[in-house]
């Protein structure tokens, strides 16, 4: 039926979806700045690219490219595109609502003398984490706990606390203001810390490195000290089990958490799954490390506009995986592509060839 959608109704029905749930969160945004973000989305899925020329050359209208081109320029310059709003789109059309995985990681890269450093918040589901909220660190190098202390307070704050389960982060997430603030709003977490840290044990009134309690592991093995302990004078509970760096050498992976828990180091996994989104933002997907935006809040909003289309791309790859043909599993035991690159490639297809049907049965997956 949708073979004969023309490339402008497309990118009309996008709008009207998008409208639709973009109200609902009573936004006053008016219809062309909405019709705008859905070319966008569509331009981004067929040239995988966050060029805006590219983008201008692939928007679905009789415009000519140079006109598409100054309108993005506009949008991007001139308009206050609400990173709040994009976040409760995204958490409506998340597949899970409780119990949440929450994984904070940066990813940073240099253009010119500008550093982009992007500290976010992703929801981990299924080996990837949708982004969720970020903010943009005007700097280089870590967050620190008030800028950690922020993202969750502004996510508790749109969607609640009790639709967390646990947060996880890696090595460089400590500190004792940010432990402070965790342990205070009784917050699960697990959290990666240095093998060369300091552990107070109250119960023998003594402070020693932190490997000492996990000495004599075995290679995959795992332990989870029985005692409370201090670290940065916080209380907290230790795992450890011992893996490999890449060079092979042995090397413990000690993870701080807020309570005593049999699974701290299986949930802790789930922090790599905000690298994965990473990737797919960067060079398995939209190419955002290919903008040649300085700005700090025009940056923000082509990373708003990349995290709709990512989760589209998602939801599009995990129903054809399920209801259509499932992704080919390999002699390793991995997919042969992930659930993201599925479903952008599906899309991708389909906006690309005219004669492709299915437009509506994607874009009924972006729909609250």
């Amino acid at each position: 039926m949708d073979k004969n959608i023309s490339r402008e109704s497309k990118s009309n029905q996008l709008c009207e979806v998008l409208s639709r749930n973009i109200e609902k969160n009573d936004s006053m945004m008016n219809k062309a700045r909405i019709k705008l973000i859905a070319q966008v989305i569509l331009a981004l899925c067929k040239v995988q690219t966050v060029s805006f020329h590219k983008l201008a050359l692939a928007f679905d209208n009789e415009s000519k490219a140079d006109s598409s081109l100054r309108r993005i320029q506009r949008f991007m310059s001139g308009f206050c595109l609400c990173s709040d709003l994009i976040a409760k789109l995204i958490f409506a059309l998340l597949p899970e609502k409780e119990n949440l995985r929450i994984t904070i990681d940066r990813t940073n890269w240099k253009f010119g003398e500008q550093n982009i450093n992007i500290f976010m918040l992703g929801i981990a589901y299924k080996n990837i984490a949708f982004p969720l909220l970020f903010t943009m660190l005007d700097k280089r190098g870590n967050s620190n706990s008030r800028e950690r202390i922020m993202l969750i307070q502004r996510f508790i704050r749109l969607f609640g606390k009790d639709c967390i389960g646990f947060i996880v982060a890696d090595r460089e997430f400590v500190g004792e203001e940010w432990m402070g603030y965790l342990n205070r709003e009784n917050l699960r977490y697990h959290i990666r810390i240095r093998n060369n840290f300091k552990v107070y044990l109250p119960h023998k009134d003594k402070e020693i490195p932190v490997k000492w309690l996990f000495s004599g592991l075995k290679y995959g093995e795992m332990k989870h000290y029985h005692k409370i302990v201090k670290i940065n004078g916080e209380y907290c509970y230790l795992s450890a089990t011992l893996g490999r760096t890449r060079d092979n050498a042995p090397e413990y992976v000690i993870i701080i958490s807020y309570s005593k828990d049999t699974q701290a180091l299986v949930n802790y996994k789930d922090r790599w799954q905000i690298e994965t989104c990473f990737k797919a933002m960067k060079s398995s997907g939209f190419d955002i490390e290919n903008t040649h935006l300085q700005d700090i809040e025009r940056i923000e909003k082509l990373i708003c506009l990349v995290m709709i289309a990512f989760l589209w791309c998602y939801k599009v790859g995990d129903y054809l995986n399920n209801e259509v043909k499932p992704i080919i599993i390999k002699k390793h035991g991995h997919r042969a592509k992930s659930i993201f690159k599925y479903g952008l490639e599906y899309i991708t297809n389909i906006l690309l060839n005219p004669q492709k049907q299915g437009f509506e049965i994607i874009l009924s997956k972006i729909v609250m």
